[in-house]
């Protein structure tokens, strides 16, 4: 596990994301396909270091949170500025998708 990414939950979620911009990774252990998305969300928060905050969420431990984000499938990505969400992904991504995903989203926010 990267030590740049954050374990966060419904207690510390709202404080630790409202500033800057941070991509959100809901998962749950049991989830496979959320199991391989863990290295790629990793290397994206090694190549991101102090542009992007990256986070996890586990869905069965935050439930305030999950809801909050309307997550009903997992994996997802949230991009939030700010605080505020900007963009949702959906299921399983590679690096560069992951890279162009966000790059986009951030210009057009």
């Amino acid at each position: 596990m990267s030590e740049k990414i954050k374990h966060l939950d419904d207690s510390n979620f709202a404080d630790e994301t409202a500033s800057g911009v941070t991509l959100v990774d809901f998962y749950a252990d049991w989830c496979g396909p959320c199991r391989m998305m863990t290295p790629v969300v990793e290397e994206f928060a090694d190549k991101k270091t102090g542009e992007i905050s990256v986070v996890k969420v586990d869905i069965d431990a935050s439930p305030s949170v999950t809801q909050q984000f309307q997550v009903t499938s997992i994996p997802t990505l949230v991009l939030l500025k700010e605080g505020k969400p900007i963009a949702n992904y959906v299921g399983l991504k590679d690096l560069p998708q992951l890279e162009e995903l966000v790059k986009n989203s951030l210009e057009n926010a």
